[in-house]
Order: C-alpha cells, then sequence, then structure tokens
C-alpha cells in the first residue's frame, strides 16, 4: 500500500463558551503517493481545522490518523514538531516569506535548521529555485519580487527537504488569476515529477486542476 495519508474517523470540536462545535464529522480519506487533491469548501466547513490536522498543527478529538507508518494521533508535541520538519511542506496563500533575508536564505533555513552544512544547504536550494524559476534571482529579497514570484520561492522551500506531501493552503489566494494559473501550472509539473500534493481552496476553478476533488460542507467530507 502507497498511502501518504490515511484518516479514519477523525472528529474534532471546540468549545465557545458553554457550547460545543463540531467542526469535523467521521472524516476518512487516504492520500496515495503520487495524488494531486484538492479539499473544497466554502468559508465556515472546516477547511481550516483540516488542513490544521493534515499538516499536524493540531490533533483529533478522536479518530486516527496516519503519514505512511506514522501513527499522529499518538505523536507528542515534539513527536508532532519533527513531523511538521520532515513529512510535510507547506505552501500558504501569504507566503511566509522572512523579508530581511534574500531568496536564497529563505529557502536554505529549512535545511539549515536540520543542522544541514551551508554549502549543501546552498547548493539544494539553488536546484529548486532552478526548479521554480527563479535561480536568476537568488540575491533578491522578498520585497523585490512579485506576488507569484514569491509564492515560487515559497514552493522551492517547501521542496528542499524532500517531504512525503506538499500542503498548500489558497496556493493562489493571494494571486491574479493570470499568476494563479502559473502557479497551478508549476503544481501540475511538480506531480508529474512525483510530488504528492493536497490543496485547500475554496475556489472551484482552482481545484479542478487537481487530479481529484473532495468536498467539504459542514464539517462532512465526501467524493
Amino acid at each position: 500500500m502507497n498511502n501518504i495519508i490515511t484518516l479514519k474517523d477523525v472528529n474534532k470540536s471546540y468549545s465557545i463558551g458553554e457550547n460545543s462545535l463540531h467542526v469535523l464529522k467521521d472524516i476518512n480519506f487516504t492520500v496515495e503517493k503520487g495524488d494531486f487533491i484538492a479539499i473544497l469548501g466554502a468559508s465556515g466547513s472546516g477547511k481550516s481545522t483540516l488542513m490544521n490536522i493534515i499538516g499536524c498543527m493540531d490533533t483529533t478529538d478522536t479518530g486516527e490518523y496516519f503519514i505512511e507508518d506514522i501513527a499522529i494521533h499518538q505523536c507528542d508535541d515534539n513527536e508532532l514538531a519533527k513531523v511538521r520538519n520532515s513529512n510535510i511542506g507547506f505552501i500558504f496563500q501569504k507566503y511566509h516569506l522572512i523579508p530581511q533575508y534574500n531568496i536564497l536564505q529563505n529557502v536554505m533555513m529549512p535545511l539549515l535548521i536540520r543542522g544541514m552544512s551551508r554549502n549543501e544547504a546552498m547548493k539544494i536550494a539553488k536546484e529548486n529555485l532552478r526548479r521554480v524559476g527563479l535561480e536568476d534571482r537568488i540575491e533578491h529579497r522578498p520585497n523585490e519580487l512579485s506576488g507569484g514570484q514569491q509564492q515560487r520561492v515559497a514552493i522551492a522551500r517547501a521542496l528542499v527537504t524532500k517531504p512525503a506531501l506538499l500542503l498548500a493552503d489558497e496556493p493562489t489566494g493571494a494571486l491574479d488569476s493570470t499568476t494563479g494559473r502559473e502557479i497551478l501550472s508549476l503544481f501540475k509539473e511538480l506531480n508529474k515529477a512525483g510530488n504528492t500534493i493536497i490543496m485547500i481552496t475554496h475556489d472551484a476553478n482552482v481545484a479542478k486542476e487537481s487530479n481529484k476533488i473532495l468536498y467539504l460542507d459542514d464539517g462532512i467530507l465526501s467524493k
């Protein structure tokens, strides 16, 4: 079995005053190696909560969650942090680049945090910036780049650790339609190269660029 992600009967609720809000309801799905899946839902459908659980930034109330052979639902905070750093590459709507660093330094950062030598980290960072078409901009800082270029930097940063999963949260949400299409084309190229991708979006036109769409409505996930 080539499952990268397995969720079994996952539930999540939050307390609001004296009330309990049931946000995710018996979520079941698997992601196989090489999948490109979009999770499509409106605001308030539970998308952010599901993304936070998949990304090991939040935990389930009940149910099981596996990344490859790691039982995430049994992990403590330190183990979750290790999984986030090693198994998942995050791509956010707002890029989250460090403004005082140039883009090469931004992309090197996850590798340096892991303890990799500076020379080796630089080599891998340059290679991935070349993959996203920015090898000629490595000395530029984020504010010297367009939104689409900043998102490409964020994608390169997500790729450097060779994660099992790329998790993209509204990756075109801050971009104009033309630039958004360019980023989606890049995702398709990365998927063809073997990267497994989950993309969270509220936009049906974005979702249809994936290979499979799952629909999240009022905490219930369906095909």
